[in-house]
């Protein structure tokens, strides 16, 4: 079992309690998890970046510097092993993210970082598909890891194609700093309008 499952289990169990308890109110109970959620994430990333900044900042800079910010190869290797362990490629990002606010990665360093998550993350579903048993669930999975792999050997040896995504990031970045409407906007196209409107076309072919 995963750490952090380990860690949230209780919690979950409280959560799924209490929505038996009342069963009539499920919609409000997601409703008000969902804004807590959300209300915790923020408060804890803004913590963390000023711990980061106060505890860890010095030495952090000088491994980050010498050692990771200097081989992206180095990087892409180190996210791929601590998202492994960690089972969850939303927990390496999340920790770059404070990291890079407390101004102790670059972007473009922790850009390699996030590749080799997104490459260590597929291997949740492939040990998830070794239990199932089932050669179709199997299948997926290593279809999964294959997608992230040559995607990542294809297009990332390319100096062309890991600047494009890294300067739209930075001028999407300061563009939500100046106006946060368009971070809003751009969560609910990308994550909720698009799927929706790709289910609707493919449902219509």
């Amino acid at each position: 079992m995963s750490p952090v499952k380990l860690i949230t289990k209780p919690a979950v169990h409280l959560i799924e309690e209490m929505i038996d308890l009342f069963s009539d109110s499920t919609l409000v109970i997601y409703i008000c998890m969902l804004i807590l959620s959300m209300l915790l994430l923020f408060f804890a990333l803004y913590f963390i970046v000023k711990v980061m900044k106060s505890l860890v900042i010095n030495r952090a800079e000088i491994v980050l510097d010498n050692v990771i910010a200097k081989s992206s190869l180095l990087g892409l290797f180190a996210g791929l092993f601590f998202t492994i362990i960690v089972q969850s490629s939303s927990i390496t990002t999340s920790l770059l993210i404070p990291l890079v606010a407390a101004g102790i990665l670059t972007v473009e360093a922790a850009f390699p970082i996030t590749i080799g998550a997104n490459i260590g993350t597929t291997t949740t579903a492939i040990l998830a598909s070794f239990a199932t048993g089932n050669i179709s669930a199997i299948i997926i999975a290593f279809a999964h890891f294959l997608f992230n792999l040559t995607g990542t050997l294809f297009i990332y040896p390319i100096k062309l194609f890991r600047i494009i995504p890294i300067n739209l990031a930075k001028a999407f970045g300061e563009l939500a700093a100046e106006k946060r409407r368009y971070a809003f906007f751009y969560v609910l196209g990308v994550f909720f309008v698009l799927p929706a409107l790709l289910i609707l076309i493919s449902k219509l072919i």
